[in-house]
Order: C-alpha cells, then structure tokens, then sequence
C-alpha cells in the first residue's frame, strides 16, 4: 500500500520484481498466463482511467480523530475493539495496482508523532480494551528506523499491546531487505507476540528468496498469515486458488482472508461479482478439494469494516447502481465507544436487530478487454 502525491498512482516495480517477470516472460512468452499474473498486479492498466459514477479515491474512514495531551494524535485508526493501527510511513517497494491506499496522501510519521501515538495506545483511557497493534501503512518493513521506534515506544509507552501485527509484502517484493540486522531488531522484544500480515496472490510468488525471507521470521518466532484480494485474470480460478492454499499450508502461512476486490477509482477491471468470489469459496470449502486446515475467510472491506460473507450476509441488490446491501456484525454505540471520531457514511444502514448494514459496489464477470489485459 501506498500514496499518491498529484492523485495519480506512480507505477513502481522493485528491481527484484522487475528480474522476476523478466524471467517469466523469457520462460513463457510476454503475454503468457504466467507473466499476466505479475503485471496484472503491478503494471499499469489504461483501464485505470475508466471511472464509474460510484467510485472513490477512499473507501473507508477510520482514522481517530482525537486530543490527547493537548494535541491531535496523528497516524492512528481504530474499528474494533481490541486493535489498534498505526501508519509509521505510505512508502512501499513496488505498488500494487489494486491498493487501498494508492489514492492516499504520502505521509511518514515525525518521531514525536509516534512517541506521541504509542502514549495514547497506552493510555488509561484505552488500556482495558486494547491489546494489539497492527503495524501497516504503506510497508512497515521499508524503513527499519521506522519501525525499531514504534516497535521501542509501543514497549516503553503501552504495556497492555501483547500483540504485535506487521502488514508487509516485502517478503514479495524486495525479499533482501529480511537481514541480520532486522532480525536482531525484533529480538530485542521478546514480550511481543509477533506476527506478520503477508499478501500473496498466485502460486509462482512463491520464489526461494521469497521463502527464504519468511522462513526467517518465522526461525525467530513470527507466526506469518496470508491475506489477499481475488483479483480478475489472476487468480480468480479454482485451480489457482487450490495451488496457492496448498503452499500456504505446506509453508506454515496460515490461510486468512479472502478479499472481494475493493471498489476503488480505477480498479473496476480488477474486480469479480461477489456472487463469483462465494461461488470459487464454495468449491474450495464444500468441494473436497484439498484440507479444511488449508481454507480462508471470504470477506469484503467495506464502508464500516471487514464483513465475511456468510449465508444470509447479502440481503438486497439495487440494480441501478451494482449494489449490494451487506449484513455486518458491528453495531453503531459498540463502534462509537470504540472510535468516538468514527464518521457514519452515507452507505450505512441500520436493521431491525440493530446491526449495521452497508450498500457495497459489486464488481462484475466481464472479461477483460483483450488489449488492456
């Protein structure tokens, strides 16, 4: 994940990324299936310019907006209960075409601004409820300085996060950067649980360097999950999804969530109906295909957080506009007393039990048009 400064997503593809499709297309050819996997992901798509009535350069607001000792805390949000977020920088080694953050502004945190968030974190005001960071951003493991300050702060300022997450695709993108000296910094924190928030989408992501580096994190303790988009022309496929399931498991990564792709300005070609996404899910999950060990979470990130679809979930389309009605979990007072700050959006729909529902964009099962791909 990372921001844009004039609106416009800069393309960016790390040097190791650049070797890598290099290989695949000399292998296969550069409009095979295989090379398609990559830069469907990281190159940019004319198709990006294509922007539907209903879509946003943010899909969902989070951030706490709040005075603590005086002044506002900066870099932090909050949906649930018993996490906390925290964005030391939007600076990442290659940017994902489909990003949630691609339209955000760049910003990396000031070290006070940090010592600053972590107190809040560690607040009386916080302290019974919140018991784990997530560290995202942009990539957290792109600045070690970074990192080994929040990482510092968080044990000095706020005793009651247990929990450390990593949000990270460093292990896929630029894999060197897993050195002695990161490794040494997170061993000066053994109180923390460690873990790390990877995001692989096919099968050959899965080079040596790459398992190399996570076998690294996890030689030190780093309990390591997969979460991913299901995106159009990549890996949104039955055959693909098992492939990659079975190589999470067979490495230890723990198959976390599926995500619908998320309905941001540009990424409309991205973007399978959901119904397509439950319908892949259904085969993984219910089809005998490979273990239940092995099976993820098929979720959405919508307007009022993450919805995992269960039956009974969709209870409305509106044609006009491709929207979906979602059921969520959440409701609005537990939301509120989570993140006083929290905006209600307009999508946001309350039903008789109380819960929150939401109007979600639905993508569609339109190939891609065969000069844009």
């Amino acid at each position: 994940m990372a921001g844009t400064r004039t609106g416009e997503f800069r393309q960016l593809i790390s040097p190791f990324l650049q070797a890598k499709i290099a290989e695949l297309e000399e292998a296969y050819g550069p409009d095979s299936r295989q090379v398609l996997a990559l830069t469907r992901q990281y190159v940019t798509s004319p198709l990006e310019t294509v922007v539907q009535d209903n879509a946003r350069r943010r899909h969902y607001e989070s951030e706490v907006s709040i005075l603590f000792d005086g002044r506002p805390v900066v870099g932090v949000e909050r949906l649930y209960r018993r996490t906390m977020l925290i964005e030391p920088t939007t600076v990442c080694a290659a940017h994902c075409r489909w990003c949630l953050r691609g339209q955000y502004p760049i910003r990396t945190m000031k070290e006070d601004d940090i010592t600053h968030a972590t107190r809040y974190i560690g607040s009386a005001e916080l302290r019974d409820d919140v018991n784990e960071v997530l560290i995202t951003g942009g990539d957290p493991l792109m600045s070690l300085p970074l990192l080994g300050l929040t990482l510092g702060e968080l044990a000095r300022n706020a005793p009651n996060v247990r929990i450390v997450r990593i949000g990270s695709r460093v292990p896929f993108q630029d894999p060197a950067r897993i050195n002695d000296a990161m490794l040494e910094m997170f061993g000066r924190y053994p109180d923390f649980r460690f873990e790390l928030g990877c995001n692989v989408n096919h099968p050959l992501e899965f080079w040596p360097e790459s398992i190399d580096s996570l076998k690294r994190l996890q030689d030190i303790g780093f309990r390591i999950y997969n979460q991913h988009p299901l995106l159009k022309g990549v890996n949104d496929d039955t055959e693909t999804l098992t492939e990659l399931y079975e190589l999470l498991r067979w490495h230890g990564i723990e198959a976390h969530y599926l995500f619908h792709a998320i309905p941001m300005r540009g990424m409309a070609h991205h973007r399978t109906s959901l119904r397509r996404g439950l319908e892949l899910v259904r085969r993984l999950t219910a089809g005998g295909v490979f273990s239940g060990r092995a099976k993820p979470h098929y979720a959405v990130l919508s307007d009022i957080g993450k919805i995992v679809i269960y039956d009974g979930v969709i209870r409305d389309h509106r044609e006009e506009d491709n929207c979906l009605l979602l059921r969520s979990g959440f409701r609005l007072k537990e939301r509120r007393a989570w993140n006083p700050s929290w905006q209600v959006p307009e999508s946001l729909v309350i039903d008789n039990d109380g819960f929150m529902c939401t109007w979600y964009v639905d993508g569609t099962d339109d190939p891609i048009p065969a000069d844009a791909a």
